[in-house]
């Protein structure tokens, strides 16, 4: 059986930060378009309690920054017939202090989770997701990766930093049965994204949002990742920017007065 002969039913799909927000939804999506589904994050809790709302859904508790733990990971994989989609969803930022003062540990922090993480998970999946035939890494950026904003000097700089993998594992995989596909998202209001960030300060969070009348959800990032990892094998979506209508940039939002 060819890759082209292959629907999504009978493969499997590994999403990074499952447990809330986009890679939750994501999940709910790709088993619902279906897919075998392998959710991880650090919540195992969170994760096992979703898996068990999905089909052929199974939950494995990871720190993408542990490199140990990711090649773990990928070596239990191998009881199934092919892996085929990694969707490299786990990320965050925190704070949003101006350059000057901003707390190295949370640039750390943040190039761990946004940058190595993803290089961990894609080069422990690599090996499996060629053999598939049919291969794709989804890498979930942000439109800070592709713009510079005041404030948020650590989080842009990390998620340049996952931009730049997929941009250069595309060139370094071309002739290869494996797609790389970046989901760039704007403004998406989750349940987490803002009070992570501002270390549980809701008033803080909520002005991040506040006179958007329709910020993106969750839901609606998981239809684009999912709309682009669905199409045919030879269509790869290289790069796709996705906002609510409200934003134009990452510093021009119309607020309603």
């Amino acid at each position: 059986m060819t890759a082209d002969d292959r629907t999504a039913e009978g493969r499997t799909a590994v999403i990074t930060g499952a447990s809330s927000g986009i890679g939750a939804a994501t999940a709910r999506q790709l088993a619902a378009a279906g897919y075998r589904v392998v959710l991880t994050a650090r919540r195992k809790d969170r994760i096992e309690a979703l898996a068990a709302e999905l089909p052929h859904a199974e939950a494995y508790a990871l720190d993408v920054t542990d490199r140990a733990a990711v090649d773990a990971f990928a070596a239990s994989l191998d009881r199934y017939p092919s892996i085929d989609v990694l969707v490299n969803n786990a990320g965050g930022a925190l704070g949003a202090e101006p350059v000057a003062t901003g707390d190295p540990a949370d640039w750390r922090a943040m190039y761990e989770v946004n940058v190595l993480g993803v290089l961990h998970m894609t080069q422990a999946l690599l090996p499996a997701l060629t053999a598939s035939g049919d291969g794709t890494v989804v890498v979930v950026s942000s439109t800070a990766g592709h713009g510079t904003y005041e404030g948020g000097g650590g989080y842009v700089a990390a998620k340049h930093g996952s931009h730049v993998i997929a941009e250069t594992l595309r060139l370094e995989l071309c002739g290869e049965p494996v797609r790389v596909l970046e989901v760039a998202p704007g403004m998406v209001k989750t349940d987490e994204f803002a009070t992570t960030r501002f270390r549980g300060d809701s008033t803080k969070a909520a002005k991040v949002y506040e006179g958007v009348a329709e910020p993106l959800s969750a839901d609606d990032v998981a239809d684009t990742i999912t709309w682009a990892v669905t199409r045919p094998p030879h269509v790869n979506i290289d790069l796709l920017v996705v906002r609510p209508r409200a934003q134009a940039s990452n510093s021009k939002v119309h607020r309603a007065r």
